[in-house]
């Protein structure tokens, strides 16, 4: 699992920040979309609530039920979106350009609702991210930047896919902007917690950081346990490469974390009563005190936030560690990109000051 600072430490390790800039700034976009979901989480809640209600609704609505079964099932006609929709079920992979495309032939040329896309795309990619999918889906339609779309021309899928697709003709050639009812408003980042317990801690591991010896290096877990929350992405079924990439990834941080402290972490499960399962956890070690990497908002946020009330009634503690990088980028990411944009550099030169990581 690479952090962000690994991927900029490689890159400034053999190029000037002036050199590297562009691909610098494409490596915070991720750092930015995580930052601003956690400054409007509303946008996340708000998602959710639409999801479930357009679920129920093609239930309800024949006509939409066979426009977005067309569109999963890989049968609208188009050519090149058919062929991406098959790519991202078989694989749980799109490459960035076409997941652009996508989304703008999802919601103008196909008229379907945006959620239903953005769960889509969380349910099958490997990479799925509650921030990065979400605000995506947004920006392509106008509502992240207001106003702003993203529109698919046949010209540019012809040029970038070396004439694999032209779909002239069939796309809609205008984008106009969604949107919406509700007013999010800003507010302050949820803080983690700075001071960790001194007392007898166990090690919490989720999807959601896969490097726990390296964030609690000061510390010596005397046990471990490892929980998905991977089928909280949607209340539909989620794709096998994502679930079998997610299992991996906790399995490896597992056994990493096992080798490093010396511990036995327990092997990775899906469940839906994470305040059950870590209250007998801590209970059977004989901790009162469980220590995991800061969850930002997203399913194993939720249910954390959930399982941390439970424990304390149990009078076990639940401590959640923020990585120096969110720290530092996230408090820039509540407006529009170019204000973290700007702070780039500063950022990299505390990081830099940082005992760990430390960015060459």
């Amino acid at each position: 699992m690479l952090l962000e600072t690994e991927v900029l430490d490689a890159v400034l390790a053999r190029f000037a920040p002036s050199t590297a800039e562009k691909f610098i700034q494409e490596v915070f976009w991720r750092g930015y979309f995580k930052g601003w979901l956690e400054h409007h989480p509303s946008v996340w809640t708000s998602y959710r609530d639409d999801v479930s209600g357009l679920l129920e609704r093609l239930n309800a609505d024949d006509e939409l039920r066979q426009r977005y079964d067309q569109a999963v099932q890989s049968k609208t006609g188009i050519v090149c979106f058919d062929a991406w929709a098959h790519e991202l079920v078989e694989t749980g992979y799109l490459h960035n350009h076409t997941r652009m495309w996508f989304a703008s032939i999802w919601i103008f040329t196909l008229q379907l609702p945006w959620q239903l896309g953005a769960d889509f795309f969380y349910r099958h990619l490997i990479d799925g991210d509650p921030a990065s999918n979400t605000l995506s889906w947004r920006w392509v339609g106008g509502l992240h930047t207001k106003g702003k779309t993203y529109l698919a021309r046949p010209n540019n899928i012809e040029k970038f896919t070396k004439d694999r697709f032209a779909p002239h003709g069939q796309l809609a050639a205008h984008a106009p902007p969604l949107s919406e009812a509700t007013a999010h408003s800003r507010q302050a980042i949820g803080r983690a917690d700075t001071t960790l317990p001194g007392d007898t801690v166990a090690l919490l591991l989720t999807e959601e950081d896969g490097r726990p010896e390296e964030l609690f290096s000061d510390l010596q877990p005397i046990a471990g346990i490892s929980l998905l929350a991977t089928e909280g992405r949607s209340s539909l079924p989620i794709g096998e490469r994502a679930s079998a990439f997610a299992l991996a990834a906790v399995s490896d941080a597992t056994q990493r974390a096992s080798r490093h402290f010396g511990i036995v972490v327990d092997a990775p499960v899906e469940t839906d009563d994470w305040d059950a399962k870590l209250t007998a956890f801590a209970q059977a070690n004989g901790v009162k005190s469980l220590v995991t990497a800061y969850a930002p908002v997203g399913p194993v946020a939720e249910k954390l936030a959930k399982a941390k009330d439970s424990l304390a009634r149990h009078g076990i503690s639940l401590f959640e560690r923020r990585r120096e990088y969110d720290e530092l980028a996230w408090p820039h990411a509540s407006r529009g990109f170019f204000a973290l944009k700007k702070k780039i550099p500063a950022i990299l030169e505390d990081l830099q000051r940082s005992v760990a990581p430390r960015l060459l």
